[in-house]
């Protein structure tokens, strides 16, 4: 497990062609028969959707700030368990990471935490010789990160490869694929980036084989495998993360003794979610079911907890609007007292009306869309008790979106905000614990437990 073959994608800067190369490339390797294990650096929910299609596993994030450095190895032996090769695609540019913080959580920061080489995916469609000063800059800046190889992308014709390999022969970097300028593959976008795969997967579908075909045509498969296999061993001492080990999951409790049953809210509206949420509930005794506001007019039954995690409820406003019987029966829910965990997406369909549509009405709020985007990472403390962390209990989060709530914190707030100004926000109240972020919770598994506790006894 420890050596388990990676490849981290990476690039100058946003834009250059990584989730296209990414993505292609698991799809690649998946086609050839290999059990292919993806990854994504940072907070991001879309991406993985797509690496998924590509692989048929889950798409997992590796987040250094989130989680903490000391978490990625063993989250990404999680996610690698059984697998025959790993992909791991990067954030932002190759050493941007989180504002003020340096190194940490950036891709760079990441490759060297797994000790994995990085292959750069340059846009080369409005250079020629300058790519070698681009590309070894990027390889020497940090000894630390090893740029095993670059894909150059949008490139404009057989003349413009000649001269790039020409120029890139004195980096001492080998170009391991090219792709061309035509045909790029259409990832419609929105206000929060692409288009999740639960919203069009016909669509992503054609989308991954199609990024899946330019990566045959155009990159040497044999030599990135022959590269992921050079990563060698992780850092010693490194084992999987297990959701059953973090949640101190009682193994003697009765296996036949159905465990409380947490509806999670899922289907088109609400696509953010981490894979490992729902598996800490299940390794805390939770019966984890999942439904669709857009669609399911009831909760599932014996419902005693719900998670209602990120995603677009802004564009389906209308149709979970209309869906009367399930908000009354989560506003019922919630007057009973039974734990709730709201985030971002799940904030505002709690709230009163959301762009002057009814919602749920359990929070005394309204949400609106706006043209300004609220977006980092942030340092919470807990303001007091909730069904997810006792009063001080400290946790990192990430805010992403274009919406507003009026007012921004009940009487009770959920979280104590550092960053970038000191201020409170979320609502705390009966069971309900409402927020706009979004948390990781394998950094602090004792929200899970202490969550499906609360559901038990609620």
């Amino acid at each position: 497990m420890s050596s388990v073959p990676r490849l981290v994608i990476a690039a100058p800067s946003s834009g250059s062609g990584k989730t296209t190369v990414a993505t292609g490339l698991m799809a690649a390797f998946a086609a050839r028969g290999l059990a292919v294990s993806p990854h994504k650096v940072g907070p991001d929910y879309i991406d993985p959707g797509y690496h998924a299609l590509a692989t048929g596993r889950v798409g997992r994030n590796l987040d250094a700030y989130l989680c903490g450095p000391e978490l990625i190895a063993p989250l990404f032996l999680h996610g690698a368990r059984g697998c025959d090769l790993a992909v791991v695609e990067g954030v932002m540019g190759l050493y941007d990471g989180a504002a003020g913080e340096g190194e940490l959580a950036s891709t760079a920061h990441v490759a060297k935490l797994l000790r994995a080489p990085v292959v750069l995916v340059v846009d080369a469609s409005s250079q020629s010789r300058s790519v070698a000063a681009l590309v070894h800059g990027f390889a020497s800046w940090d000894p630390e990160v090893r740029v095993g190889g670059v894909i150059l992308n949008k490139v404009g014709s057989d003349r413009h490869e000649e001269l790039l390999r020409e120029a890139l022969d004195s980096a001492g970097v080998p170009v391991l694929g090219v792709l061309r300028r035509v045909g790029q593959v259409e990832t419609p976008s929105r206000h929060l980036g692409l288009v999740p795969v639960a919203e069009r997967r016909a669509a992503a579908v054609e989308a991954v084989a199609s990024m899946a075909d330019q990566v045959v045509r155009g990159c040497d498969l044999d030599a990135l495998e022959a590269l992921a296999r050079s990563a060698g061993a992780l850092p010693g001492g490194s084992a999987p993360w297990t959701p059953e080990s973090s949640t101190h999951a009682h193994p003697s409790r009765s296996a036949e003794k159905r465990g409380p049953v947490v509806a999670v809210a899922g289907g088109k509206a609400f696509t953010f979610s981490y894979a490992e949420h729902t598996e800490l509930l299940t390794a805390a005794g939770a019966e984890v079911v999942p439904f669709d506001p857009v669609k399911d007019e009831q909760l599932p039954e014996d419902t005693a907890g719900l998670v209602i995690g990120g995603g677009f409820p802004e564009v389906y406003a209308a149709e979970l609007s209309a869906n009367e019987p399930l908000r009354k029966a989560i506003a019922d829910l919630a007057s009973s007292g039974a734990p709730m965990a709201a985030e971002c997406a799940g904030l505002l369909y709690l709230c009163r009306e959301l762009d002057g549509r009814p919602m749920c009405g359990v929070l005394d709020a309204t949400a609106r869309m706006t043209e300004r985007l609220t977006l980092g990472y942030r340092d919470a403390v807990a303001v007091g008790d909730s069904v997810l962390a006792a009063a001080g209990t400290r946790m990192r989060g990430h805010e992403f979106h274009r919406t507003v709530v009026e007012p921004g914190a009940g009487a009770a707030p959920a979280w104590g905000v550092r960053a970038p100004v000191r201020r409170v926000e979320g609502f705390v109240q009966q069971g309900v614990h409402a927020s706009y972020l979004h948390t990781h919770w394998a950094s602090e598994p004792g929200v899970a437990r202490r969550f499906v506790e609360r559901c038990r006894t609620s």
